[in-house]
């Protein structure tokens, strides 16, 4: 077995196997035993569960019969029709599948040696960052001789009950999966990222231009093998599971099964003077009740494409569970989409190939605010900067950041009434060019991105960062609250993604003989303007302090030129002044434009000044055209900044 799949409570599928088969008997988990307490924690059902193996319930048990299909899998008597549409839409991928059901082959029921069969299966899920195999007997829950939770449609076809019954166990009981999330599942499934996007606040059954975007994100998204499920979420005067006039059910996830522009007919190009539609398929997990408007199954607007067309489309009649809609009507008619994204990693693809960081963190108590680290969301001032945290570089003058914050899987707490997700959130400041010690306080640094905070699995931001150093920081909503986290960070260049753990540079023996640092400063070189005219000027700032500098990016064409550019220094020797020169960028060699000397000391204004540049030397130097505008920030104590 591949070192890295974890096993849940360390059972070992072909130990197990092997023992059963050497013994000629069927296995029986006893972690999660077929019994009560693996099915409900609150709730029993109405009447008596009897656990029944697949030879019980029909002559020829099999895995799969005739493949793997969106159609095998009806929702039984429990509330997890997120599930349902989650292995619907697993169903649809044939490499992700083949990962949560391993050795498909291996595991499928040989009537020709029946003696190789032992009852047990196994499954993997992608489990807080790592795969985890999840072994479980063959034992399913039956009343009059029927499976109660999640079923196929053929009687024979085994592989979704026996899915879903690891996922239980690994939820710790049935009842646990009432009530969830169609995009926590297809992450457990796939490792993929998910985003939620609410279809009423963007406007999008408003907005055209809005609602092409998400068409073609959508599109993308599904073509390179992303999940998508969708819901309409209740409002005043409805209901969970009322049925709209147009057949849809109320909340009720939904997988998107696909997503097509369609070819439209001779005459309705002459009519509409439009040559496709954009259409988006659905499945509703009960396998029947469709929607009933434009485009569904019987409707007169079919009579119009082509046999040609149907067919590509796979264009069926029945009363499967599956329709077709306008993606206009899908925009007006349902609430919510998660889309879950296959971020591709792979340098072998003709895609574009994500770098990716993942860290591994958690937010935990401390009376002392230097080791505390759940300091609450960014409107605790006081005590938000007692929170993880992680450094990252954008490299590129632009780059597209993709960001994933998932906290642990809180289904198994259910028991004792804590199931229910913490809200969670992070923000990204922009933080000095050379900083390597966490923030105490925030002075210089920008706010450029807040993701919402909401008590679900994960949060997922898209943002578009300039060239520059930044710190992300996951926090829970509330301080003080204690839990683990995944951080997932991919950039389109390597971002360096690292936590940030000391306070304050090291004092080690190097300490004694060379110094160590008495002062903390930090500068921000907000601009520069009226700088000595060149045959074309390109100026940049180089700001030195002892045997240290940093370079602005080079500001193109301009006399007057914004930096932006942040910086922070631990002095030793604290009576040498900080120099900000500012250069012009030439081919051969750049030019010397003049300098401004800063003493940076504590007791110095911290408000934004503007100095005149004068040439090298002393303060007294002469003046030369331009002047900086820049902060100050100093402190004697290292872990104030």
């Amino acid at each position: 077995m591949s070192s890295s799949v974890q096993l849940f409570r360390d059972q070992k599928y072909q130990e197990l196997k092997g023992q059963c088969i050497d013994q000629r008997r069927l296995f029986e988990d006893p972690e999660f035993p077929a019994s009560d307490e693996s099915l409900f924690y609150m709730r029993a059902p109405p009447r008596k569960v009897e656990w029944k193996r697949p030879k019980e319930l029909c002559e020829d048990p099999h895995l799969f019969v005739n493949g793997i299909s969106s159609h095998d899998l009806h929702q039984g008597t429990l509330g997890n029709c997120w599930f349902v549409a989650a292995c619907s839409c697993l169903a649809l991928q044939e490499t992700l599948w083949q990962k949560v059901i391993p050795d498909f082959k291996e595991q499928e029921w040989d009537p020709k040696k029946t003696e190789k069969y032992a009852g047990i299966f196994r499954f993997r899920f992608w489990c807080f960052g790592e795969w985890t195999e999840v072994v479980v007997d063959d034992l399913l829950p039956t009343m009059d001789g029927k499976l109660i939770y999640c079923h196929s449609n053929v009687k024979n076809e085994f592989w979704s009950a026996l899915l879903e019954k690891a996922y239980a166990k690994l939820a710790g009981s049935y009842e646990a999966l009432d009530g969830g999330s169609a995009a926590d599942a297809i992450v457990d499934f796939t490792g993929a990222v998910a985003e939620s996007i609410d279809l009423i606040q963007g406007r999008y059954k408003e907005i055209i231009s809005e609602q092409m975007k998400l068409f073609e994100d959508l599109l993308k998204v599904h073509e390179r093998g992303g999940l998508i499920s969708c819901s309409i979420t209740a409002s005043s005067g409805s209901a969970n599971e009322m049925e709209t006039k147009m057949g849809l059910i109320i909340g009720h996830a939904y997988s998107v099964t696909a997503i097509q522009k369609l070819r439209l007919g001779e005459r309705l190009i002459l009519s509409f003077k439009a040559e496709k539609l954009f259409m988006i398929r659905l499945r509703n997990p009960w396998g029947k009740r469709e929607w009933n408007g434009a485009w569904s199954d019987n409707s007169e607007e079919w009579k119009k494409v082509s046999n040609s067309e149907r067919k590509r489309l796979g264009l069926t009649v029945e009363n499967d569970g599956e329709f077709w809609m306008t993606f206009e009507d899908w925009c007006k008619n349902f609430t919510d989409v998660d889309i879950c994204r296959i971020v591709n990693t792979s340098y072998f693809s003709v895609h574009k190939t994500w770098e990716k960081k993942m860290m591994r963190g958690a937010w935990t108590k401390n009376s002392e605010p230097l080791l505390n680290r759940s300091g609450g969301c960014f409107d605790n001032r006081e005590t938000f900067l007692q929170n993880p945290q992680y450094i990252f570089d954008v490299k590129k003058t632009e780059d597209k950041v993709l960001v994933s914050l998932q906290q642990e899987d809180r289904r198994r707490y259910k028991k004792e009434g804590k199931g229910e997700s913490i809200p969670i959130g992070f923000e990204i400041l922009k933080v000095e060019d050379n900083r390597s010690y966490r923030l105490h306080k925030l002075t210089v640094q920008e706010r450029v991105a807040t993701s919402m905070y909401i008590n679900t699995r994960t949060v997922f931001l898209k943002r578009v960062l300039k060239q520059g150093r930044y710190v992300l920081i996951p926090t829970t909503y509330h301080p003080g609250i204690v839990t683990k986290f995944v951080l997932r960070l991919f950039t389109d260049v390597p971002s360096k993604l690292r936590e940030l753990k000391a306070d304050k540079p090291e004092m080690t023996c190097w300490s004694l003989l060379c110094g160590y640092p008495r002062r903390v400063t930090q500068i921000k070189i907000h601009s520069a303007e009226d700088l000595q005219k060149q045959d074309r000027s390109d100026p940049y700032v180089l700001i030195k302090c002892e045997n240290q500098q940093v370079r602005s990016a080079i500001q193109q064409d301009t006399t007057s030129a914004v930096f932006d550019t942040q910086v922070i220094f631990y002095r030793k020797n604290i009576d040498s002044p900080i120099v900000v020169q500012v250069w012009n960028s030439n081919v051969l060699c750049d030019q010397f434009l003049g300098q401004a000397l800063l003493a940076a000391s504590p007791g110095d204004p911290r408000e934004q000044q503007t100095l005149q540049l004068r040439g090298r030397g002393s303060r007294e130097a002469a003046e030369v055209p331009g002047r900086i505008t820049v902060k100050v920030f100093s402190s004697d104590d290292l872990v104030e900044l």
